[in-house]
């Protein structure tokens, strides 16, 4: 829209004087001819006003044409940044200060889409084109625009009011960047970064070529491309110094961008390098810096098979997709370092399991799951003792932090030292707590100051750090004889897979966990490992991990571990390939199976009672003693220690027994023998100063079965047949014996002496048997 307003004389005299005159924009053009007019009749013909905007004084200098554009009177002025903004729309003034901060940092003309409002900001006036060219005056540190106004063509009534500054493009060029900011944020790594680079389609401009270059010492290296076919490690674009007259060298010393529109125009600035350039047939390219926290970490390179201007607006958009793809790269190099950081402390701090071992195999797992660093306290380690046999340790330092790591590391390495000394199960894990109590002492990281002179109680609890603790398991094993010797600190007790898939969990006497107390003790328990037997240790992440608790996490795992051919799975388990797994011969395969339970696709749909999914490393130790072919027999047998010091454990060999007759055919006949091991255990620890050796063993086919219950001590005083009245306590051991076993007797030992009973499945009574 035009008006009639009166317009003054454009030249020089009608700007009026500012810092610098306007004289040496006119000097600056060529010398005309007498057939051209002068320069200020031009302008003053094709109704263009000349401005100038000082920063440093936020004065701007306007001439009467400029004046009646920006809606003020019409006539040479000198004003204020402030009422200057003031006629300017507010979307478009926020745009302009943009341009003009690239045009300055590039050395580029600033040009863009102004609406003029009226005074009171309620009506747009008219749409004009503002181009200018930043003045720099680096000692200052200011900057001059000086540049032309001039009113576009007419739009539609009020057509201005409704669109907005540079109409469908701009639109495009704010859902093109919203969409590339989205894709690039979600790139996890540099490979995916530049996959997605290449896949941008820019609005009205899209690039056929794209590289990224790195800095390696003096040399320039190519991080990645797309589009330069041939392209490849051993170009001498790849590699070569930085003061190499190249575009993207440039960027990377002066961090500042290089757009060249044509071929020519790469010729003439970098000769050196155009005949490397020429061979990839493009026609213009655009080289920006990838900056991230004002430090140029790189160079973005766009080729184009085309002839591109580059305009303000096109140089905006690349300059702020360089901006995010230095971001995302950053991002991604960033978690790639943590990833190898994770993966080499992973490696140095997990053992490899080393040569077969005769007689055992065994199987590994580590897979940390509780997000951020992946590397947490949970380790395993297998130990050649000096006697022949081996050690394997399982444990959990609570956190999944680095210092979780660091003290699991150092916890590790002090276990490994002390079983290499030949210490047996119990004296490795005392000195494992003196040293890690040690540890968490705040004099022990070199401290100088002292919590004596401390008068403030949380001062000395800052100074006690970030207190941890350890649970471990230690088991010596002797692979010839399958005989386990087994300490443990705080940690989930052991689990036995029989040979038939009968699972057991093995109650350990036990300790605190390391750390707590410098002077606890740890007792050792013996077990023994049948042929075909298999051990299960874990941390509790295997056990917790999804919701679960102990009781209901030790179901989950016992389905994986007992299922057999034929056999339904549980109604929380889904998928068949565990079973298949749990009942190969591969450690390994039931390794992956107890993991995948927890961790992989089907434990999202069998999570626990708890509302809070815990997320926890699982670190898991499988030891499956070899079959020998003289036991090849249908044979289930376990062993378990009750110590004088623990009746309440008499409870638990209850519990124990009736889990190793799960599947026997008679029921009474399996509390009659939890009975009998009820009674012989407490005449034990009655009668005798001694702990109680319990071992059964279950042999032959399902339907035609024997189990044999021993009861061992150390005393030598056998026992007699009592006859008890109806109000003793006591005295009726042996009597319940030959009312319901099939056989039973004594056996004198070397020290101390052996009682036992029989039962059999599916056979007469025991009144008849003994008829």
């Amino acid at each position: 829209m035009r008006t009639d307003e009166p317009r003054e004389q454009v030249g020089e005299g009608s700007l009026p004087p500012g810092r610098d005159s306007l004289k040496p924009v006119e000097d600056s053009l060529p010398p005309v001819g007498d057939s051209l007019p002068p320069v200020a009749d031009v302008l003053a013909a094709i109704a263009t006003g000349l401005w100038r905007w000082d920063n440093a004084t936020g004065i701007v200098t306007l001439d009467a044409e400029a004046a009646r554009l920006l809606g003020l009177p019409p006539h040479a002025r000198t004003t204020t940044e402030a009422a200057v903004r003031s006629r300017f729309h507010p979307v478009d003034w926020n745009e302009i200060h943009g341009i003009v901060q690239l045009a300055v940092a590039e050395d580029t003309l600033a040009e863009a889409r102004l609406r003029i409002m009226d005074e009171q900001g309620r009506r747009v006036l008219r749409t004009v084109r503002s181009r200018t060219r930043p003045i720099v005056h680096e000692k200052a540190n200011t900057y001059e625009l000086i540049g032309t106004l001039q009113e576009v063509g007419e739009p539609a009534p009020g057509a201005a009011a409704r669109a907005p500054v540079t109409g469908d493009w701009r639109r495009s060029r704010e859902a093109f960047l919203l969409d590339a900011g989205r894709a690039l944020a979600e790139a996890r790594s540099t490979e995916e970064v530049l996959r997605v680079a290449a896949g941008l389609s820019m609005p009205g401009f899209s690039p056929d070529g794209l590289a990224v270059f790195g800095a390696r010492a003096d040399r320039l290296t190519v991080v990645g491309h797309h589009g330069h076919h041939g392209f490849g490690d051993d170009d001498p674009l790849a590699s070569m110094p930085l003061d190499t007259e190249y575009p993207a060298t440039e960027v990377l010393r002066t961090g500042r961008a290089v757009y060249l529109s044509s071929p020519e125009e790469y010729r003439r600035r970098y000769p050196t390098t155009w005949p490397l350039v020429s061979r990839f047939e493009r026609r213009s390219w655009a080289f920006l810096p990838l900056t991230v926290a004002g430090r140029t970490m790189g160079a973005w390179m766009a080729a184009f098979t085309y002839p591109v201007s580059f305009t303000p607006d096109e140089r905006s958009v690349l300059t702020t997709v360089a901006r995010m793809l230095a971001q995302a790269l950053s991002r991604a190099g960033v978690a790639e370092s943590e990833r190898e950081l994770t993966d080499g402390l992973q490696r140095s701090m997990l053992p490899m399991l080393g040569p077969e071992i005769p007689g055992m195999s065994v199987a590994a797992r580590y897979v940390p799951t509780g997000g951020g660093l992946q590397v947490g306290g949970d380790w395993y380690d297998v130990i050649p003792l000096p006697s022949g046999r081996i050690a394997f340790v399982i444990g959990d330092v609570q956190g999944h932090d680095v210092r979780a790591a660091g003290l699991m590391g150092q916890l590790r390495i002090a276990l490994r030292a002390y079983a290499s000394e030949g210490h047996r199960p119990d004296a490795v894990l005392s000195r494992a707590t003196r040293f890690l109590s040690g540890v968490m002492d705040g004099i022990a990281y070199g401290s100088t100051d002292t919590r004596a002179n401390r008068d403030d109680g949380d001062d000395r609890d800052e100074m006690a750090g970030d207190p941890r603790f350890a649970t471990c398991l230690y088991v010596e094993a002797d692979p010839a004889t399958g005989i386990l010797e087994i300490a443990r600190a705080g940690h989930p007790e052991p689990v036995i897979r029989m040979r038939d898939g009968t699972v057991l969990q093995r109650p350990i006497a036990g300790g605190l966990p390391l750390g707590i107390d410098p002077d606890a003790d740890y007792p050792t328990t013996r077990l023994v490992l049948d042929a075909g037997e298999t051990m299960l240790v874990c941390t509790d992440g295997l056990i917790e991990t999804g919701g679960h608790d102990l009781e209901t996490g030790w179901a989950r795992i016992r389905s994986v571990l007992e299922r057999r051919d034929g056999q339904e799975p549980e109604p929380y388990e889904t998928e068949p390939y565990e079973a298949q797994a749990a009942e190969s011969d591969s450690l390994e395969a039931l390794a992956d199976a107890l993991v995948q339970a927890v961790h992989g696709p089907s434990s999202h749909h069998t999570t626990g009672p708890l509302a809070d999914r815990r997320e926890d490393d699982i670190a898991v130790l499988l030891l499956r003693r070899t079959e020998r072919p003289e036991q090849s027999a249908r044979t289930r047998r376990t062993m378990l220690t009750i110590a004088q010091a623990e009746p309440e454990r008499v409870a638990g060999a209850r519990s124990h027994l009736r889990s190793l007759l799960h599947d026997w055919a008679d029921s009474d006949q399996v509390d009659s023998a939890v009975l009998l091991v009820s009674e012989m255990i407490t005449n034990v620890l009655v009668h005798t100063d001694g702990d109680a050796l319990l071992v059964a063993e279950v042999t032959g086919e399902e339907g035609t079965r024997r189990l044999r219950v021993e009861v061992s001590d150390g005393s030598d005083d056998l026992p007699h047949k009592r006859r008890p009245g109806e109000l003793a306590s006591s005295g009726r051991g042996l009597v319940l014996m030959e009312l319901l076993a099939h056989r039973w007797g004594v056996d004198p030992r070397g020290e101390g002496k052996s009682i036992w009973f029989e039962l059999h499945e599916e056979s007469g009574s025991p009144a008849e048997t003994a008829a």
